[in-house]
């Protein structure tokens, strides 16, 4: 009840605060008008004893009656009409503006009556954080732990709880320190590291970076064979231009996935899309590079020239391929050939540009190996 008593005093001081203008605007006008007959009355009392007394014209007196006359019938109709029976205009819009205003709290009080809760008690936000978690929304129970945890930081269960939530939502900043927090004071297990690792690649858009792959590395220790931690680590391998090895790490781990295994959709996928990516772009294989790594300083040379002037040239016919220059710049370096590695990273850049996705992985994998453009 008290709800509609505000609600009435409310809608009625805000149908006053229109309806007082319109009122006094047709009262002025109305006060304004009679003052004008008034005044023009005595005009024509004035005319009249000026024409007796001869002090003007009687052509010029009739000529002026009827200016002073016509005056009339115009104040007439501003002070209300009395000239003219019927409604006049600015009546007529006073009534319509009146109608709106009244037509406003009865229409929404009438739909607010049929779909509102006038009687839900109000729910601040303590009071929405206190209520069963089954029946709170998912930005409720986030706020209820980070309400939580910022009153208990150490509590390592609840980090562990927020960080999946955290990393579903897509803040995979707030998931990467959740799980730092977690494992820090919930212990080192290889599903909180190898949900820290996704996290932080995640963050780095799709990039498994350096710690990130020390993460799924640390998972494997503890759980050999974890399908989370081999998955990316063989994305690694592949974001570094060892398509090869991250497609025979992929082929061994879907041998050993069972069958009703949810990574195996995934893993067949990237076994295809590595498949199609060592046909796009031919090269030199992983092996070929770590072998002449190993080679004489002859043989070196012999299959340097060899391997990198047919790659070179291939990229010359086809700059727009980031798979061969990621390969070039991988060889250059792992031979320790900086400068020239350095030299076709940065025309690797211009071809593909550097603020394209290819230019940006690139980049990335460049920066893993030591090598930045800027260089």
């Amino acid at each position: 009840m008290l709800f509609w008593v505000i609600a009435g005093l409310l809608t009625l001081g805000a149908s006053l605060a229109v309806l007082l203008p319109l009122s006094r605007r047709g009262l002025a006008r109305a006060v304004d008008g009679a003052h004008d007959l008034e005044v023009y009355r005595d005009q024509l009392a004035e005319l009249d004893r000026d024409t007796q007394r001869g002090l003007i014209q009687p052509l010029e007196a009739e000529q002026a009656r009827a200016e002073i006359a016509r005056r009339i019938l115009k104040a007439d109709k501003a002070a209300g009409g009395s000239a003219r029976p019927g409604v006049s205009h600015d009546t007529r819009a006073r009534i319509i503006g009146v109608a709106a205003v009244l037509a406003v709290p009865l229409v929404s009080w009438g739909i607010y009556a049929a779909t509102g809760s006038p009687d839900l008690p109000s729910q601040p936000l303590a009071a929405r954080l206190e209520k069963n978690p089954a029946d709170s929304s998912v930005d409720e129970l986030v706020a209820r732990a980070e309400a939580h945890l910022a009153a208990n930081p150490d509590d390592g269960r609840g980090w562990d709880v927020l960080a999946p939530i955290y990393a579903r939502l897509g803040r995979y900043d707030e998931a990467v320190i959740a799980y730092r927090n977690a494992i820090r004071l919930a212990g080192d297990t290889a599903h909180r590291q190898s949900s820290f690792g996704e996290a932080l690649a995640a963050a780095a858009g799709g990039m498994v970076t350096a710690e990130a792959q020390s993460a799924f590395a640390r998972a494997l220790e503890l759980e050999p064979g974890q399908p989370k931690a081999s998955f990316f680590l063989a994305s690694a391998m592949a974001q570094e231009g060892k398509v090869a090895e991250a497609e025979a790490a992929w082929k061994a781990m879907l041998a050993s996935l069972p069958a009703g295994s949810s990574w195996r959709d995934a893993v067949e996928q990237a076994v295809a899309e590595a498949g199609r990516r060592t046909a796009a772009a031919p090269g030199p294989t992983q092996e070929q590079i770590d072998g002449a790594a190993a080679m004489s300083n002859e043989d070196r040379s012999a299959m340097i020239e060899t391997m990198v002037s047919g790659l070179d040239e291939k990229l010359r016919q086809n700059p727009r391929d980031p798979e061969g220059w990621t390969k070039l710049v991988r060889s250059y370096q792992v031979l320790g050939r900086t400068d020239e590695a350095r030299a076709a990273l940065k025309r690797g850049l211009v071809a593909l540009g550097e603020d394209s996705d290819d230019g940006k992985r690139l980049a990335a994998i460049a920066n893993t190996l030591g090598l930045t453009a800027a260089d």
